[in-house]
């Protein structure tokens, strides 16, 4: 039986999650810089994490974050919940005081209490803050993040120890704390950037006084009286005009809202078309732009994908996955709301109206983020979800060009006792693997099949049903034609001529084609997992004792499938419509 793994992660300095229009070219020097120390730290952490080779859970807390992972499930909703070892907290204190430590002791005392009644009362157990000390001539900097899975009360409590634990750190003028639950930490030395701080005077306001907190007791009761009411008939209401579905996870939005988001779904507007539907562009009233796909329900299959899509990624979150915002059914309309990604799909910077302008740093980040999302996927997340429908056009871009695997309308779970699971054939032929498209064997070295594909696409530049056709009656697809480059040793042919490569990364990018050739193996059984995908692109690992085998080609063209010989043998499948 696979063993379940959940990881907690704390990202404590938030980077790149604030907004700023500071055009100063050292603050946007310093946020990338935030951004990159933190993305390395949770690289490096769960580097360390995989030697730990025995027991059934494991923790490690640095700076600028903290990844921890067990074999159950109720420590994500209580982080204390522990089956061995001990939860013991931990704190650093610094080992120079303060010049003036009367003065500092109040300020800082003051400023942790602070921070420990204002970090469980933010939306996302956050704060990140400073205060001035002008006896010392010197800044305060403090930081406190409780993990999101937790309530507001085990937070609260963390807090509480944090700051006894910290005040006892002090005249010094450092201080760290690390629990299951939260991290906390002070210093006069600058740890996240100015711009990223969290105004927390207004979560403090009513705690300046016993009839403050009385007066902001009464009108709570009453406010919640009347939510609970106001909720009840809202219910009541609704429940005639929409389907009882409720989408943990997801926001329901008014049909109307998104409705005028869209300028009334506007031509103008129009992201791109999918098998089920559109994708328009959408500001909110709060100008937040967002995406919102439209599924049309002439297909049958229509109102079922849809509820799939919403139930399997209302909960996923990871920087590699669209994130599902909210949804809408209103009558034969049903919408989704997602995260809007400026730079549009990756197919269109491959062989679209942006083609050539990704240089090689830029396509492998692009491979490496579709590995680590898939292994999430299949291996990270509590349960195993094979997507289905990987391809360049299910690849989004952010404003970075950091890539989100998109459009989970035919994802499935597959049972952890399972190797595979039998079931009718849908995705996009030219990236299904040949044993799912041929006999409906599904398993997540499908989704695997599917990478190794992308990733040629993604090197050559080329689609994968577009012919290289070098004599007359004699047409190969793009994986054939790598393969039988490959047997020649001259795979570097592959490369996209729109990129300018020097040596060491060619060398580079054709250790990638061979991790790619592998991924399209058959039998499924010989292709790498995602886990082990990601860990030869993060190593520049070469194949090592790993034969390559000539692959399973499918013409995807007349729908045959050629295995080992050039007699073709018929199969039938129901594609998708090409998004």
């Amino acid at each position: 039986m696979a063993v379940l793994v959940v990881l907690l992660v704390l990202l404590l300095t938030k980077p790149g999650f604030s907004q700023t229009n500071d055009r100063d070219n050292n603050t946007n020097v310093l946020i990338g810089m935030f951004c990159d120390q933190c993305l390395s730290c949770f690289d490096t952490a769960v580097a360390k994490l995989a030697t730990c080779n025995s027991g059934n859970g494991a923790y490690i807390s640095y700076d600028n974050c903290s990844v921890r992972y067990e074999d159950f499930v109720d420590f994500y909703n209580n982080p204390y919940v522990m089956e061995d070892g001990n939860g013991t907290p931990l704190s650093l204190c610094g080992n120079q005081s303060a010049s003036q430590p009367t003065v500092f002791n109040q300020v800082v005392d003051g400023f942790l209490s602070d921070v420990r009644h204002a970090t469980p009362k933010t939306s996302n157990f956050y704060v990140a803050s400073t205060r001035n000390i002008t006896s010392e001539n010197a800044i305060v900097y403090v930081t406190a993040q409780c993990a999101e899975s937790v309530n507001k009360a085990i937070c609260q409590n963390c807090m509480n120890t944090a700051y006894d634990r910290l005040n006892d750190c002090l005249p010094n003028t450092e201080g760290r704390f690390f629990d299951m639950g939260c991290f906390a930490r002070y210093s006069i030395t600058p740890f996240f950037n100015a711009s990223q701080t969290t105004d927390i005077t207004n979560v403090l306001k009513g705690h300046s006084s016993k009839v403050s907190v009385i007066i902001a007791t009464v009108v709570g009761v009453v406010l919640f009286i009347l939510i609970v009411l106001s909720w009840f008939l809202y219910r009541a209401w609704k429940k005639s005009k929409r389907t009882e579905q409720d989408f943990e996870g997801a926001i329901h939005y008014d049909y109307k809202d998104l409705q005028r988001a869209t300028n009334n779904f506007s031509e103008e507007n129009i992201l791109g078309k999918g098998g089920f539907g559109e994708v328009f562009k959408a500001v909110l009233d709060n100008n937040t732009v967002v995406a919102v796909k439209k599924v049309q329900l002439h297909h049958a299959e229509a109102k079922e994908e849809f509820d799939n899509e919403v139930k399997l990624i209302s909960n996923i979150h990871h920087r590699n996955l669209l994130r599902l915002l909210g949804w809408s059914i209103e009558g034969s309309y049903l919408l989704l709301v997602l995260e809007y990604m400026p730079n549009g799909s990756l197919d269109m910077f491959l062989w679209g109206s942006r083609r050539g302008t990704l240089n090689w740093d830029q396509r492998y980040e692009i491979i490496f983020g579709i590995a680590r999302g898939l292994a999430h996927l299949h291996n990270e997340f509590h349960i195993k979800i094979i997507h289905r429908d990987i391809k360049s056009s299910n690849i989004l871009l952010t404003d970075d060009f950091k890539p989100k695997i998109a459009d989970f309308g035919l994802a499935k779970f597959q049972p952890e006792d399972q190797t595979h699971v039998s079931t009718k054939f849908a995705g996009t032929l030219g990236y299904s693997a040949p044993e799912y498209a041929q006999y409906g064997v599904l398993s997540e070295k499908v989704d695997t099949y599917s990478f190794g594909i992308v990733i040629l696409e993604i090197i050559s530049g080329k689609r994968s049903t577009e012919v290289k056709s070098d004599r007359q009656f004699s047409s190969d697809y793009l994986l054939e034609n790598t393969w039988k480059l490959y047997e020649n040793k001259s795979h570097i042919k592959v490369i996209d001529e729109t990129l300018s490569l020097n040596q060491y990364e060619q060398e580079n990018v054709m250790k990638v084609i061979e991790i790619a050739l592998l991924c399209t193996q058959s039998p499924a059984s010989v292709r790498p997992t995602m886990s082990e995908v990601v860990l030869m692109l993060q190593e520049g690992q070469s194949l090592g004792k790993r034969k390559l085998t000539r692959p399973t080609f499918v013409n995807n063209q007349d729908r045959r499938i050629y295995i080992g010989s050039s007699r073709p043998k018929v199969i039938q499948a129901t594609t998708q419509p090409q998004s």
